[in-house]
Order: C-alpha cells, then sequence, then structure tokens
C-alpha cells in the first residue's frame, strides 16, 4: 500500500488564467481555486469579471482580474507585472485564449488566416514567453495550454484552426525540452467539443450534435469539469514529472 496519497493540492500557489471570463478558462479558474490557489483572471473586460472574482473571493482566495487582450504584447507585459506587483509569483500559467471561426480551405480569407495564427499561435507563445521568464527566475512552474483535439486529429473546414492547435502542440514539446532544467514543465490538455457558450450554437443542431457524438467512442460531448480534472492534476505536485505531455480529452475521439 502507498504510504502517501498523491498531492493534488494547489495550495499556496498562484494561477494566472487567460480567457478566463467564461467557458473552459472560467472552469479552470474555478477548479484551481477550489484546489487551494490564488487566481489571476485574464479577461477583455474587468467589469464583466465581477461575478467571477465574487465568486472565488467567497470560496477565501485571492484574486486579481487583470486586462488581458491577447495577443496584445503590452496588454501581456502589463498583466504580468500586475500579478507580480501583487502576489510576487505566477506559480501556474494556463493559456486558454483562442479562436475557431471555421472555413473551406478554398474559402479562407487572408484576415481570416491572420486572425487565427495571431491569437492562437503568437497569442499562445508571448504569453507563456512573458510568464516562462519568470519561472526560470523562480526555478520553478507549471504551464499548461489549452489546445484541442482538432491538434491530432482532422476536423473538415477547420484546417486553419487545426494548424494552430498542431503548432501549439509542438512548441509545447520544444518548450518542455528547453525549460526543463529550470523545473517548469510546459503540458497541453485537447479537449473534444465540450459544452460552453461557445458550442452551444453548433451543437444545438441535432445533425452537428449526431455526427459529433459518432466519432466519440464513450458516447457523450464533454463538460468543463473533464477539462479541468486533466488541468489541476498537471498543474499539482503529483504531476511534477510529467512535461511535453499532450493530454486528450476526447472521449476517445483520436484512437477510433
Amino acid at each position: 500500500m502507498q504510504k502517501n496519497a498523491p498531492n493534488f493540492s494547489l495550495e499556496g500557489k498562484v494561477t494566472l488564467v487567460t480567457g478566463a471570463s467564461r467557458g473552459i478558462g472560467r472552469a479552470c479558474a474555478l477548479a484551481c481555486a477550489e484546489a487551494g490557489s490564488d487566481i489571476v483572471l485574464g479577461v477583455r473586460n474587468i467589469a464583466a469579471s465581477e461575478g467571477l472574482v465574487a465568486e472565488l473571493e467567497g470560496a477565501g482566495r485571492k484574486v486579481l482580474p487583470v486586462e488581458l487582450d491577447i495577443p496584445n504584447k503590452a496588454h501581456i507585459a502589463q498583466a504580468v507585472e500586475a500579478a507580480l506587483a501583487t502576489f510576487g509569483r505566477i506559480d501556474v500559467l494556463i493559456n486558454n485564449v483562442g479562436v475557431a471561426p471555421g472555413n473551406l480551405a478554398e474559402l479562407v480569407e487572408e484576415k481570416d488566416l491572420d486572425e487565427i495564427l495571431d491569437v492562437n499561435i503568437k497569442g499562445t507563445f508571448l504569453m507563456t514567453q512573458a510568464v516562462g521568464r519568470h519561472m526560470i527566475k523562480q526555478n520553478i512552474g507549471r504551464i499548461i495550454n489549452i489546445s484541442s483535439q482538432a491538434g491530432t486529429v482532422v476536423l473538415r473546414g477547420e484546417a486553419i484552426y487545426c494548424m494552430s492547435k498542431a503548432a501549439i502542440n509542438h512548441l509545447t514539446r520544444c518548450l518542455a525540452a528547453e525549460w526543463a532544467r529550470y523545473n517548469v514543465t510546459v503540458n497541453t490538455v485537447s479537449p473534444t467539443f465540450i459544452h460552453t457558450d461557445g458550442t452551444a450554437s453548433f451543437l444545438s443542431d441535432a445533425d452537428n450534435r449526431n455526427a459529433t457524438l459518432g466519432h466519440i467512442p464513450l458516447g457523450r460531448i464533454g463538460e468543463t469539469d473533464d477539462v479541468v480534472g486533466a488541468v489541476v492534476f498537471l498543474a499539482s505536485p503529483a504531476a511534477s514529472l510529467i512535461t511535453g505531455a499532450n493530454l486528450l480529452v476526447d472521449g476517445g475521439w483520436s484512437v477510433a
């Protein structure tokens, strides 16, 4: 029998979540707070995050909402500086911001291409670089990129989005290799379709829903709770020997 149970606690940690106002980002903030972490909320509209701030503070956590419009480099720098000024450290970064406008490849316009690559790839890199520099100095950190099954499987009509998520998956591996010597782990969580405000319209169509379920061997659309369990695990001491991994939370889509 194991002497000590695995440690999934984030007690005493500071977690910065981007895109924290809704969906998976909001769920990550709540789950990390439940695990004991204080929270830096990266949001585009601070006033709109008041309800979430109150909920987190009501759970006994310190919370700092920061204006964060990714990939705006100035916003990123200001957000990181504010977090460090308030808490003195950032232990966990959860890169959740992403956009996914779908279109057939032959119809994609340059402005759509630029938006996806700017937010999903450039934004993720700049955010990770800014926080990673601090984690290197403190000689420890956990970085978790919220990617997608789209970086592993083909989603028709989503070629550019798939490309961007595949790039994030490989960036994760590269940074994991570079920053391991600083005790900074870099991992990816890749969900399938999850019930959120962003997917509600697509999944409300019966044909879309049935087609999606046809790809998922476990037979259900995901919930945000399915994703945050993986996130908290990778942020916790229990995952201290895991880096460069891509944890697919896809109900088996990628192996079907």
